[in-house]
């Protein structure tokens, strides 16, 4: 059996293939390509007019990488909501690698000097795969979204890879495309040249607001 390693899960990701395990407990990966693949499309995410306030308020501090193994252990947590996950210890020692790589990223929701809540995702050209996303506290985890698409829209992305669909994940804009589609997508988004980690969060969140009200501003001309 080849050892599976970060070097070839970039490969993997690059053919629009993902890993997953069954449970936290699980000793085996398996490899996910899905008929209907989900994304956000950057142009078109929806911030619910609530959360924008929250975000506007600066209820959570939002960092980037400043502690990554904790997103990933937190998103692996058991709750009442989600008694177990995809994320095993294997999952973990990956994306751990793939994070000293530069390719994998967290976005963090911080409260009080505690994480609050925030998401993981990898990024490769222009395109990023969001993994998994957990909350301590009401909106921790959506003021880590609004946060990465802010950044990911600041920087050149063009593709947001959500992998599957959820009710949760639609309030923001969520669709599912084709795998044609979205092979066609990804083909030309990890050829672009990005940097995740540019510009400081506070920067981007006003050139995004500037952004999305010259966006408001331009449909309302055009309706």
């Amino acid at each position: 059996m080849i050892e599976l390693t970060p070097q070839i899960l970039l490969r993997a990701y690059a053919l629009g293939v993902f890993p997953m395990a069954e449970s936290a407990d699980s000793k085996e990966l398996y490899w996910f390509d899905p008929d209907e693949r989900g994304i956000i499309p950057l142009e078109s995410f929806h911030v619910p007019r609530r959360l924008k306030r929250v975000v506007r308020q600066g209820r959570f501090e939002v960092r980037i990488d400043s502690d990554f193994p904790a997103v990933v252990r937190g998103c692996a947590e058991a709750t009442d909501t989600r008694p177990n996950t995809w994320i095993n210890p294997e999952i973990e020692q990956l994306y751990a690698g793939l994070h000293r790589l530069g390719a994998a990223h967290s976005v963090e929701s911080w409260r009080d000097g505690r994480l609050v809540g925030g998401l993981y995702g990898v990024a490769l050209g222009g395109a990023f795969f969001g993994e998994s996303m957990f909350s301590r506290e009401t909106d921790a985890s959506k003021v880590a979204l609004v946060h990465l698409v802010a950044r990911l829209r600041r920087n050149g992305f063009v593709l947001l890879d959500t992998q599957f669909v959820t009710e949760h994940l639609r309030s923001f804009g969520a669709i599912e495309i084709p795998r044609p589609a979205y092979k066609r997508r990804l083909a030309a988004a990890i050829l672009r040249r990005t940097d995740f980690t540019a510009h400081d969060q506070t920067a981007v969140m006003e050139w995004f607001w500037a952004a999305t009200a010259d966006q408001r501003q331009s449909t309302t001309q055009m309706s």
